[in-house]
């Protein structure tokens, strides 16, 4: 079977080609194509299919395409092309069998040979495989920039291919397929050039001068600048009838330069060996090396990482180590022409003969690196159309990107993600910088300086380094100043190294509903949580706030758990991301806002709480109290807490602790007092619920108190009597009980109460 995809995405069998449905499953099909032997996860696979907005649906939309295209292929022998593997699908084909893959193969060899008869047929040959341009009738947002790199590839082996048929004298028969070029393409300045040489040296002196005018205006007025040097020269020439444009030579290529570029390697680098191992593996020559992203929260040790891998292989490329700084989470991220001017400096180009194109000196770039092994470090990338540009065409050489986003767009990219260090590699870190003598002295206070700083990196760093310019501090002291959330992001500054200005560079890149959404997640602070917590802190559909925290997922900035017991995906706020986020929802929201928000989840809890124990059994004190306005709640979130309440409330008491304590001094004492009150009896929470529930009373009261709400405090004493006899702890029960009798009698409220 034959796999096309420069054209319209075709499969062909024996000569007769297989159907293949519709764009979507067209769409489906050529992404596994384009990613072959390597699975694509489920929800790539969604964002492509979908780019804007997915339907409920996608999945099983997704399984049936699947199923389709299995049945369409293995009815022509295709029995085993799509192969299911967690977390998604991939695409078992032979290589030679896919026409992308040929074409980049044939282009790469032809790099390699400077013999033009042979640069010729393997281009030709390349070519010839196009039926129209890449992926086309698809489009799919996030396959147009694979369609867009292929175009690119299919022009530069265009302009190689010409270049070798004028230096073997065939200018007249290039000159027509050169002014069909260039009308298509009238700002490519390598295109004009070749169909100027081919009109001159075909005796068409005023047509090649007249060719030079129509790029000059074309270059005016579609990109406001004008001929660059190397065509300038060219029509200067054509002008004093240069004899040596007649028999052409071989394009020169730049001098072979070495450039090394690396920062110096870390000193204090510590841990990371499987992440080490893995990237060593893949950038070995063995493995030919590729893209390979490092992707992580600010803070994390990408950088360092990535230097400290690249110092250890770069004796594998001789040819040089590039190194760009793309600030990509800046105001002002590198633009990747930009980028390609320095990198063709480093590589020997002349100042003067730098293209002044983006798109020209990305090809001059390739152009360059064809044949040789070179190994490029790209660090804080904004996006992947940042990258594209700035990778190599060959396989010999390799790329190493830094990111905080995942770049799930850069098409055969191997990733790894960077959490925090685990707390051995922790403690260690600190003990480098700040001494290793002083965290044996002191190892409870290391301990809690580690935890503090999350394990993140760049906080251990800063930490570390306060205390080596701050001899005499204990690390009890700097443990102790950490311990208040309200200074911590403060203490952890050094000179111009801030945790906060790291989280504050991601937060900016995100759109307003992540970043309200990452707000309120911090001010609510519960330690884990599932979409419909988001959903409802937010005011928003669930489907609507599981795509912003998965968007918030990609940035890094919250963090993917597990998947529950009940099917939903769980998330979780690093302490410092968290510590981050309730700053900025203080600073920018209203406290009402920020107290409606809190209110609507306290609300959905009890309204779920009251779904799950409408059939427990009669062993908690019942009060009346108001109904509990919400809104409305997915039918499945319901189905699924009312077949396992059990199972809901042991995932939730965690965080139902958390946020109920949390509203408590927010002083939303009402709903705290609502909700202690709840029918969450000891056959429903079970006897090691106790400390849970103590909790939750005593936040209650406390908060009861403070808002002089008599009634509620006299509840709240009455439940934690309840609470005290069924620890057998009768005096106390008797205490309690007797308290929130005087204070019943004395509001003389009459208060309904009963046992039930």
């Amino acid at each position: 079977m034959e796999y096309r995809l420069l054209g319209p995405v075709e499969v062909s069998a024996d000569g007769a080609q297989v159907p293949l449905g519709g764009t979507k499953p067209q769409t489906l099909l050529a992404a596994l194509l384009l990613e072959h032997g390597r699975v694509v996860p489920l929800t790539r696979l969604i964002d492509i299919l979908w780019p804007e907005d997915p339907p409920e649906t996608a999945k099983a939309a997704i399984h049936t395409y699947v199923r389709s295209l299995r049945q369409a292929l293995a009815g022509h022998g295709g029995d085993a092309v799509i192969v299911t593997r967690a977390p998604g699908y991939l695409a078992e084909v032979v290589p030679e069998s896919l026409d992308a893959y040929t074409f980049e193969r044939l282009l790469a060899e032809a790099r390699r040979t400077d013999a033009a008869e042979e640069v010729s047929e393997l281009l030709t040959a390349a070519l010839a495989l196009w039926r129209g341009p890449a992926l086309a009738g698809l489009g799919a947002s996030l396959l147009a920039g694979e369609a867009d790199r292929l175009e690119q590839l299919r022009t530069a082996a265009t302009e190689q291919r010409v270049a070798a048929d004028l230096v073997l004298g065939r200018h007249g028969q290039v000159v027509a397929e050169l002014a069909a070029l260039v009308a298509r393409h009238p700002t490519n300045e390598r295109l004009r050039g070749q169909y100027m040489t081919a009109l001159y040296a075909a005796g068409r002196q005023s047509d090649a001068l007249a060719a030079y005018q129509q790029g000059r205006d074309a270059l005016s007025e579609e990109l406001g600048v004008d001929p660059g040097p190397e065509l300038a020269a060219l029509h200067r020439a054509i002008l004093r009838g240069d004899p040596s444009l007649v028999s052409a030579s071989p394009p020169e290529r730049a001098p072979k330069a070495a450039p090394a570029q690396l920062p110096v390697a870390p000193a204090d680098f510590t841990g990371r060996a499987d992440q080490t191992e893995a990237l060593l593996a893949a950038l070995a020559p063995a493995a030919g090396p590729g893209v390979q992203v490092i992707a992580g929260r600010g803070g994390s040790g990408k950088s360092a990482l990535a230097v400290h891998v690249a110092h250890q292989v770069k004796a594998s490329f001789p040819d040089g180590q590039l190194y760009a700084e793309l600030r990509g989470m800046s105001d002002t991220p590198a633009e990747p022409g930009e980028v390609l001017g320095r990198m063709l400096r480093a590589l020997g180009v002349d100042f003067t003969a730098v293209p002044a194109s983006a798109a020209e000196r990305a090809e001059l770039f390739r152009g360059l690196l064809a044949g040789r092994r070179v190994l490029l470090v790209l660090d804080d990338a904004a996006d992947e159309q940042q990258i594209r540009p700035l990778l190599p065409g060959e396989p010999g050489c390799a790329v190493l990107v830094t990111a905080r986003n995942r770049l799930g767009g850069l098409s055969g990219a191997r990733r790894i993600d960077l959490d925090v260090l685990d707390p051995g590699e922790a403690l260690e870190l600190l003990g480098r910088i700040a001494g290793a003598d002083r965290v044996v002295a002191e190892p409870d206070a290391a301990l809690a300086i580690a935890d503090l700083c999350g394990h993140l990196p760049l906080a251990i760093c800063i930490a570390g380094a306060r205390l080596a310019t701050r001899q005499r501090w204990p690390l009890g002291l700097l443990a102790d100043r950490l311990a208040d959330e309200q200074r911590r992001l403060d203490e952890l500054t050094i000179a111009d190294l801030q945790v906060r200005a790291g989280f504050e560079l991601s937060y900016r890149s995100l759109g307003e509903a992540a970043r309200r959404t990452l707000r309120r997640l911090g001010h609510l602070g519960v330690p884990e949580f599932s979409s419909w917590i988001a959903a409802w802190l937010t005011d928003t559909a669930e489907s609507a706030a599981e795509d912003v925290v998965e968007q918030l997922v990609d940035a890094h900035l919250v963090d993917f758990s597990h998947v529950d017991e009940l099917g939903q995906l769980r998330y979780r706020l690093h302490g410092l991301v968290r510590v981050f986020a309730r700053e900025r929802a203080e600073a920018e929201e209203p406290a009402e806002d920020l107290s409606a928000a809190v209110s609507r989840v306290l609300g959905g809890w009890l309204m779920l709480a009251d779904q799950v124990t409408t059939d427990a059994p009669s062993d908690a004190i019942g009060w009346l109290r108001p109904v509990v306005q919400a809104r409305p709640m997915a039918a499945r979130l319901l189905a699924q807490v009312r077949s396992a309440p059990h199972t809901w409330f042991d995932l939730e008491h965690t965080a139902l602790v958390v946020g109920l304590e949390r509203a408590a001094v927010l002083g939303l004492h009402d709903l705290v007092c609502q909700f202690a009150s709840a029918r969450l009896g000891p056959s429903f929470l079970g006897v090691n619920r106790f400390a849970a529930r103590e909790r939750i009373n005593q936040a209650a009261l406390a908060a009861a108190v403070r808002a002089g709400d008599r009634h509620g405090e006299a509840v709240m004493l009455a439940e934690l009597g309840h609470l005290r006899y069924l620890q057998d702890r009768f005096p106390e029960a008797r205490q309690q009980f007797t308290e929130a009798l005087a204070v019943f009698r004395d509001r003389r409220t009459g208060a309904a109460w009963r046992w039930r």
